[in-house]
């Protein structure tokens, strides 16, 4: 009897003894879930902007055209050069007005002679004043013309009107212009500053009044912020901009409204044609954000997943108020404190229990990349 009962003694201890390896060798269900990064979701101070195209003029941008007609004989400056205002920029030729101006002046002389034969002859009252104020009239007549030939003589030299910087050169020596011709022969502009013309589609406008302070359109322009300009380099631009006028009319062929803002040019680096974006700062204080990196898009909805019960993901649909270059600005869907998964979100689905691992919101935090298509 007793053999019998060993070898089931000797069954009984070996499986035991096999349970307890395959028990030391099977981990807990915790150290098998996959770690993920996560993050609390904080409340920042951030700043978004509105970018919008500009062209870039002088705030004095004067055309420079031809007052006579004739053949362009000297051009005196250059482009780029800074000229000031009188300063010549063309000589015309002046022969055929020279030959002009003789001719006038003969006229003057005999007309002159006219007045001085008749004048001791009305003291005598050998003729009548009548004839003497007539000769006075043809002299005056005479002049006159005499006059406006000089006037010509002076215009064939072109001047600058104002002090500034002489643009593109659109016609050179040799070249027959007159008062008519569509090119002016350059521009001056003035550009120690100059206006930076921006447009907003209607919808941006009205936004952009409804967040500045002030009761009538006047002292919103009072209170708009200050704008930057963005370089067609890439490069911001060191001087901040003052929007100074709104046109608070939409253009009915673009649905827009136009804006002009100042800058300050004091190296002279901004001229007449110049392009880049006008920058519009919105400050968002306390405002919830997340990194773009960290959320999805499915069917034009953005998500992100969060750290429920039982270390289980939940996917959260999130509405976004606006977005800096790194940040999206929550309005709703998460709040401050929230423990959201901030990578490897493209593997998780709603429901998948992860092993969390904290680290700090500012090491995660980069451009968006899209993960969902």
């Amino acid at each position: 009897m007793n053999n019998i009962k060993t070898p089931i003694a000797f069954t009984v201890f070996f499986l035991l003894l096999v349970g307890c390896a395959d028990s030391k060798q099977q981990p807990s269900n915790t150290s098998q879930l996959a770690p993920y990064p996560v993050v609390e979701i904080p409340t920042k101070e951030v700043i978004s902007y509105s970018v919008y195209p500009t062209q870039i003029e002088g705030t004095v941008n004067s055309e420079v055209r031809a007052k006579v007609s004739g053949y362009i004989q000297q051009v005196l400056i250059d482009e780029g050069e800074k000229v000031t205002k009188g300063q010549p920029l063309f000589r015309l030729e002046t022969q055929s007005l020279s030959q002009d101006a003789e001719a006038a002046k003969a006229s003057v002389n005999a007309a002159q002679v006219e007045v001085d034969k008749l004048i001791p002859l009305v003291e005598k009252n050998i003729i009548s004043a009548v004839q003497l104020e007539t000769a006075k009239a043809n002299l005056a007549q005479a002049k006159s013309t005499y006059n406006s030939v000089v006037a010509n003589i002076g215009y064939a030299t072109v001047r600058s009107p104002i002090n500034g910087y002489v643009g593109a050169i659109n016609f050179r020596e040799g070249s027959l212009v007159s008062s008519t011709n569509t090119n002016p022969l350059t521009t001056v502009a003035s550009i120690e500053k100059v206006y930076a013309y921006f447009s907003m589609n209607e919808a941006d406008y009205l936004n952009f009044l409804e967040k500045t302070e002030g009761t009538s359109l006047q002292d919103k322009i009072n209170n708009f912020p200050k704008v930057e300009l963005l370089l067609i380099n890439g490069q911001t631009y060191k001087q901040k901009g003052t929007i100074e006028t709104v046109t608070g009319q939409i253009d009915p062929n673009t649905g827009t409204v136009s804006f002009r803002a100042v800058f300050e040019n004091p190296n002279l680096l901004l001229t007449n044609g110049n392009s880049g974006e006008i920058k519009i700062p919105t400050v968002y204080e306390s405002a919830v954000v997340v990194p773009q990196s960290a959320t999805y898009e499915q069917q034009g909805n953005s998500y992100l997943f969060t750290v429920g019960e039982e270390n289980k993901v939940v996917s959260k649909l999130i509405q976004i108020k606006d977005k800096t270059k790194l940040l999206y600005i929550i309005d709703s869907g998460v709040k401050e404190g929230d423990l959201m998964v901030v990578k490897g979100i493209g593997k998780l689905k709603d429901g998948t229990p992860i092993q969390p691992q904290k680290v700090a919101f500012d090491s995660i935090v980069k451009p968006l990349n899209s993960l969902f298509q």
